[in-house]
């Protein structure tokens, strides 16, 4: 199927590794001009690099702390217009709610909404103009499922799905769609760390831990695994693409079933 994508820009934040990535390359794949970004020049670099070497044909790389201000700007001077906005970027982190300070909760914010926010203020008007544009928050089942052991987390979700929902509606009448994406558990890079480190405490294997998870934490999985960052990049991409105009002002779910409700 020809998306209809070749030839568009994409900036795609937080794409050095994990979903991403996948995403990034996924774009590339289809012929999209892809800008990679990360914090540090090392993985922006060897991102781009490993994207060239699977066939790329212009992939740019964006070294920049986009959790701040000072980092967006330096973004949006760099690239100051894209046809595809992808805010990726995201943390996450295992903490009881007794414990999640102040500081906690505004680090948070700050990268998994603040980030978005910022770069869609930017770019979402030169759409406008354009009468052409894809914006995408890279949301969670956990914003519909708050997990208690990560509420920060699940918190910051939500609040990404409002703002792609509220954005969404400043598009009436025009060819630019803001949508939220939600996947369910998905082995990135910081999960399969998390994953391993927790098998090795435990004296079990990841597979166990894998398995324990769903059965526990996640019960209401129908996959009943993790997913792959490459599962959520297909989804991603068909957003993005000018088949999907008629999908705005929603959050799709990407999420293996996780999520039980049907509204």
């Amino acid at each position: 199927m020809d998306l209809q994508l070749t030839g568009k820009r994409a900036l795609v934040s937080g794409s050095t590794a994990g979903i991403g990535y996948a995403i990034a390359e996924a774009l590339a794949g289809e012929g999209v001009h892809v800008i990679v970004s990360g914090r540090t020049k090392e993985r922006v670099d060897a991102a781009v690099t490993k994207l060239q070497k699977s066939g790329a044909r212009e992939v740019k790389g964006l070294p920049a702390d986009l959790t701040t201000a000072e980092g967006t700007r330096e973004a949006t001077t760099r690239y100051p217009d894209v046809d595809i906005l992808v805010n990726n970027l995201g943390i996450f982190e295992p903490k009881p709610f007794e414990e999640i300070s102040d500081e906690d909760w505004f680090r948070f914010f700050e990268a998994n909404v603040m980030s978005g926010v910022r770069l869609s203020r930017h770019y979402l008007p030169r759409m406008k103009q354009r009468n052409w544009g894809r914006i995408l928050f890279i949301s969670s089942e956990s914003g519909l499922q708050i997990p208690v052991e990560m509420i920060h987390y699940g918190v910051t979700k939500t609040a990404q799905i409002a703002v792609a929902r509220g954005i969404a509606e400043t598009t009436t009448g025009t060819n630019v769609t803001v949508n939220s994406v939600l996947p369910g558990p998905t082995a990135s890079e910081g999960v399969a760390d998390f994953v391993n480190q927790l098998a090795h405490q435990a004296n079990k294997s990841s597979a166990e831990i894998e398995k324990d998870f769903f059965q526990y934490q996640r019960p209401t999985s129908i996959l009943k695994r993790f997913e792959k960052p490459e599962e959520i990049a297909a989804a991603v991409v068909f957003l993005a693409s000018p088949l999907a105009s008629a999908i705005n002002g929603a959050a799709v779910r990407v999420d293996g079933g996780v999520v039980r409700s049907i509204s």
